[in-house]
């Protein structure tokens, strides 16, 4: 399962966060500090390590926490495209703040200061973003493995639980933090949902020229002779729309109920659900209306003609 289209394509955020959290790791790495990070009671409360808490924030403190923990934040990259470089900076800043504070509270009440109890690493964003992918990211395939059922979404959860377990208590009291983080900004406390940062500082990371990921990037169409000629926007969508239009009619011949598409209008909810999995909004729109407003069908007909 992805989160749409490959790269970071409209997600300049996810990518500088990524980025960051692999290049702080390796840092750490590199200096052999990778086994005294984590958070303790004393560098909180009795000698204040500024360096411990960066490393909180950004750096892993082992391989596997890295390659499960950089997995899941190039996967939830999805929000990013549903809600915008500028109010995903707020989730971001909100659900790293707010699980730190419960991660501080937790250090105050037990009070040990031999122990390293929480272990480093962007927890609170990763497990906070498990929220919005529980309610927000519906489940278009079921499969069968050895007579066990999983979904298309199963493979998220069993990386999440590989790295909330992967310090066994050390990782699970961050996790938890997350989650609590990221249910208290669905529940839109203090009306976070509709908090905005100036835009001079989300259009900053769209304009930083880290290496691109997946997809090359696209550059302008020029009209040159001897060359192709420019499209207009229309025309480009039409030309994304015929995988999509073959794959229908093929689909009306195989299922017949599908022939028939709904005579009423989608509702907005359910675009927005798809094009937050990367889809075309024209695309999902259109999927939508012949899979009679059937979310998971619509999904299907998507997946389908990205397929051919």
């Amino acid at each position: 399962m992805n989160g749409g289209p490959s790269g970071f394509n409209n997600a300049p955020l996810t990518k500088s966060f990524v980025i960051a959290c692999a290049l702080f790791t390796v840092l750490f790495k590199i200096q052999g500090r990778s086994l005294k990070l984590g958070l303790s009671y004393q560098d909180i409360f009795r000698k204040l390590s500024i360096w411990k808490l960066i490393a909180s924030v950004f750096s892993f403190s082992s391989t596997p926490e890295l390659m499960f923990g950089l997995y899941l934040l190039y996967y939830f990259r999805v929000f990013e495209r549903q809600i915008g470089s500028n109010k995903y900076s707020v989730f971001i800043l909100f659900s790293v703040m707010v699980s730190f504070l419960f991660e501080v509270t937790v250090l105050a009440i037990l009070k040990d200061p031999t122990a390293n109890l929480l272990t480093s690493g962007p927890y609170g964003l990763i497990f906070a973003s498990f929220v919005p992918f529980y309610f927000d990211i519906p489940v278009s395939t079921w499969f069968q493995i050895f007579g066990v059922r999983f979904s298309n979404k199963s493979f998220i959860y069993l990386a999440g639980l590989q790295l909330l377990v992967s310090s066994r208590k050390r990782s699970l009291l961050p996790g938890i933090c997350g989650i609590l983080a990221g249910s208290l900004y669905r529940l839109n406390v203090f009306r976070i949902r509709r908090a905005k940062f100036p835009e001079f500082i989300t259009s900053f990371f769209a304009r930083l020229s880290w290496p691109s990921m997946g997809n090359p990037p696209t550059t302008p169409a020029r009209n040159l002779a001897g060359n192709v000629p420019s499209y207009t926007t229309r025309q480009v969508e039409a030309i994304c729309l015929i995988p999509l239009q073959a794959n229908l009619e093929s689909l009306s011949r195989i299922y017949p109920s599908t022939a028939a598409p709904s005579a009423v209008e989608p509702p907005e909810d359910s675009i927005a659900t798809l094009v937050s999995m990367g889809f075309d909004r024209n695309s999902a729109r259109q999927a939508l209306v012949h899979a009679r407003n059937d979310i998971n069908a619509a999904t299907n007909i998507l997946l389908e003609s990205q397929s051919h």
